[in-house]
């Protein structure tokens, strides 16, 4: 190999054993010397060498995702453009996750490394950067299901819209590990999944707001 291509090697290597020993053990319980080894590295310093601090390595696996769930998204939208079906909009929400989980084949560990990430504050601060730089296709997204839903206030939406993405997050979670394991899954492919998903998100965000004092 040329050694522009070695590293590129080395860098996809890193980024692959972190994602899965993050997925699998939690961020704070994997060391840089865990993630050499894993991708066959005998230089325990790679992973500085590479991508710096943790929290660059975490960017870095969010963004190769991001960029390639934000090409799902952006087709699926140029072809709703308009529509008033909320189902539309929130399958825009629900499917570019899917299919990206699916066109990864089996296993795949970026559904559990998204929830470890999301379930420290700052660490998700990462995750929701690397989600603003899509922010022209969000904020399509954003409007469009607003005109879906004229009546609901701003913090409602707001509200439900955190309730979705840790619906589609961890629903995710639960078929990919069943997936890894071997284990049987609530349904038999990511297609049927995303649809249940989308039923039960569509209605959540039509569900009637309760007036509170």
């Amino acid at each position: 190999m040329r050694r522009d291509e070695q590293v590129g090697a080395t860098r996809e290597a890193l980024l692959t054993a972190a994602e899965r020993l993050f997925a699998e053990r939690g961020v704070y319980a994997v060391g840089n010397r865990q993630i050499s080894e894993a991708a066959g590295q005998g230089n325990n310093t790679a992973v500085g060498y590479h991508f710096g601090t943790k929290a660059d390595l975490i960017r870095a696996i969010a963004r190769k995702h991001a960029e390639q769930i934000e090409r799902i998204r952006e087709r699926m939208m140029n072809d709703i453009a308009g529509s008033t079906d909320p189902r539309d909009w929130v399958s825009c929400l629900v499917r570019p996750f899917t299919e990206h989980l699916e066109s990864l084949g089996s296993p795949t560990w970026y559904a559990r490394f998204a929830a470890q990430v999301m379930a420290d504050p700052t660490l998700n601060e990462i995750m929701v950067d690397e989600a603003l730089t899509a922010a022209p296709i969000l904020r399509s997204f954003r409007d469009g299901l607003t005109r879906c839903l004229p009546g609901l206030p701003a913090e409602i939406r707001h509200e439900r819209a955190g309730m979705a993405r840790h619906l589609v997050v961890q629903t995710c979670v639960e078929r990919e590990r069943a997936l890894a394991e071997g284990t049987p899954t609530l349904q038999p492919t990511w297609d049927d999944l995303a649809t249940g998903l989308i039923d039960a998100i569509a209605g959540l965000w039509q569900a009637p707001v309760t007036q509170r004092p």
